[in-house]
C-alpha cells in the first residue's frame, strides 16, 4: 500500500513535469547569463586551477574553492556515472547519452546560479563555521514569507541523504565487493562505517581534505582506463557516435537482448539519469560551495559549473562510450553490472576491477559529500547541537544500508531528491536577477 503510494508519488515528480522543469530552469538561466557558462569555460578550468591551497585564497570561508569542488563532486561521482548510465543506456537506447549530455550543458547554468547565490546569501554559525545553500538563499534572498520554503528543502535534503548518499551508497559497494571477491556485506558496512566516522570527527576541512585527494584520483584513473579502451577500439568510435546521434531523433529498434526504445525514452532516461548523476536544480553542490574561501560569488560559481561538466560530459560519456563500442549495450543486462560486462569485455581479466574499485571509491566518497550536506540541513533546522547525533546516526546507517533489500528506500530517496528540487528551482528563478546583476557586474570589471 505504502509502496504503491510513494510509487506513484515517484511517478509523478520524475514525470515530464519535474524534468521540463529542471531543463526549463537551466535553459531561463542560460539565456539570461547569455551563454556564459558555455563560452567562460576555459576561465572555469583556470579559477580551478588557481583554486587549489588554503593560503592562496583572498576572503571569508574554511575550505580552498578546489576542495569545495571536490567536496560537491564526491557527492555526486558516484553510482550515477557507473550505473546509472548503464540503466539509462538500456531502458532508452544510446540516444540517452545525447540528452545526457544536454541535460549537463544547461546544467552548468544551474550549477553556477546556484553556487553564486550560496556564496552570496551565506551566514557564520556559532561554530564560526561559513554555511549556506538554498535554505538560506531562500531565508536571506527571498525574506520571511519564503522561510517555510527553506525548511522544506532542509527537511527533505536531510532525509533523502540517509537513502540515496548513505545506504545506497553502502549496498552498490556491498553488492560489487561480494560479487567480485565475496566479501561478506556486514563486513563491507562495518569497514565503511569506521572509515566514515573517523573522516567525519574532523568536521568540513578533514571531509574536504580527504575527498580533495580521493576523487581526482580516482576520477583520473577511471578516465584513463576508459580512454585506453577507447583509443584500442578508435575505429568503432565514428560507429557510436552515430548510434548516439541517431537514436537520440529516432526510435531505437530492439536487437538482441536490448527491447528497443522509442524517442520518449531516450530524452527520458537521458535526462532522469542525467541530473541523478550531476544533481544540478537539486541544490545539494551550493551546500559544499559555500563553505569556500572566496570574496566573489561569481569566481565560485564558475568553478562550481566545472562540476557537472567533469561529471556527466566526462566522466558520464567514458561509461556510456565504452558501453557502447563494446557492443555490450545489447546484452540484456542493466546497471553496475552492464558496466562491468562492458569494462571485462574490452578489457579481460582487468577491466570489472576498474568498474568495482571506481564503483567502491565513488561510493565512498559520495558518503562522506552528502554527510555534510545532511549535517547543514539539520544544523539549519535545529542547531548546532543537532549535528553530532546526526553523525552517529549517519554512521549507524552505513552497515545498516549494507545489509538491507533496498528497492523500497530506492524509491523513497529518489522521491525525495525530486522533492528537494522543488524548494531549490522556486528559488533559483525569483533570484535570477539577483545572479544576472552580479554576473554583469563581475565580467564589465
Amino acid at each position: 500500500m505504502v509502496t504503491d503510494w510513494i510509487g506513484q508519488l515517484n511517478g509523478l515528480v520524475w514525470g515530464p513535469i519535474m524534468l521540463v522543469l529542471i531543463l526549463g530552469t537551466g535553459f531561463f538561466l542560460m539565456l539570461g547569463l547569455r551563454l556564459m557558462p558555455v563560452l567562460k569555460l576555459g576561465y572555469g578550468f583556470k579559477m580551478l586551477s588557481q583554486g587549489r591551497g588554503d593560503e592562496k585564497q583572498e576572503g571569508e570561508g574554511d575550505i580552498s574553492p578546489f576542495n569545495a569542488l571536490m567536496t560537491s563532486l564526491s557527492a555526486t561521482i558516484g553510482t550515477g556515472n557507473i550505473a546509472g548510465v548503464a540503466t539509462a543506456i538500456f531502458l532508452g537506447g544510446p540516444g540517452a547519452l545525447f540528452w545526457m549530455w544536454i541535460t549537463a550543458l544547461v546544467g552548468m547554468a544551474t550549477k553556477y546560479s546556484e553556487a553564486v547565490l550560496a556564496v552570496h546569501f551565506r551566514e557564520t554559525d556559532d561554530r564560526g563555521l561559513k554555511i549556506g545553500g538554498p535554505m538560506y538563499y531562500i531565508k536571506n534572498g527571498l525574506g520571511p514569507k519564503f522561510v517555510w520554503l527553506g525548511a522544506a528543502f532542509a527537511i527533505f535534503g536531510a532525509l533523502a541523504g540517509f537513502g540515496i548518499g548513505n545506504t545506497i551508497q553502502a549496498n552498490s559497494v556491498a553488492d560489487a565487493l561480494s560479487s567480485k571477491f565475496a566479501i561478506p556485506h556486514l563486513t563491507t558496512g562495518i569497514v565503511i562505517a569506521v572509515l566514515v566516522a573517523l573522516v567525519l570527527l574532523g568536521g568540513i576541512k578533514r571531509i574536504a581534505t580527504v575527498v580533495g585527494k580521493l576523487v581526482p584520483f580516482m576520477a583520473i584513473s577511471y578516465v584513463l582506463a576508459a580512454m585506453g579502451i577507447l583509443l584500442m577500439n578508435a575505429e568503432q568510435l565514428p560507429a557510436a557516435f552515430d548510434l548516439i546521434f541517431t537514436h537520440a531523433f529516432t526510435p531505437a529498434a530492439a536487437t538482441g537482448g536490448f527491447a528497443g526504445a522509442a524517442v520518449w525514452a531516450a530524452i527520458r532516461f537521458g535526462v532522469a539519469r542525467g541530473i541523478f548523476s550531476n544533481e544540478a536544480g537539486l541544490g545539494s553542490a551550493p551546500i559544499a560551495h559555500a563553505s569556500a574561501i572566496t570574496n566573489s560569488p561569481v569566481r565560485q560559481g564558475t568553478i562550481a559549473m566545472m562540476g557537472t561538466f567533469i561529471d556527466t560530459i566526462i566522466i558520464c560519456s567514458m561509461t556510456g562510450l565504452v558501453i557502447i563500442i563494446s557492443g555490450a549495450w545489447t546484452s540484456g543486462e542493466t546497471g553496475a553490472t552492464l558496466s562491468s560486462l562492458a569494462f571485462e569485455s574490452a578489457l579481460p581479466g582487468f577491466g570489472s576491477y576498474v568498474v568495482t574499485f571506481g564503483l567502491s571509491i565513488f561510493a565512498f566518497t559520495t558518503i562522506l559529500g552528502w554527510s555534510l550536506y545532511g549535517e547543514r540541513c539539520v544544523e539549519y533546522l535545529f542547531g548546532s547541537r543537532a549535528i553530532i547525533p546526526f553523525r552517529v546516526l549517519w554512521v549507524l546507517a552505513v552497515p545498516l544500508g549494507a545489509v538491507a533489500k533496498l528497492s523500497f528506500i530506492w524509491l523513497v530517496a529518489d522521491t525525495l531528491n525530486a522533492l528537494m528540487a522543488i524548494p531549490n528551482l522556486i528559488a533559483l528563478l525569483l533570484l535570477s536577477p539577483v545572479v544576472f546583476k552580479l554576473t554583469r557586474d563581475y565580467f564589465s570589471r
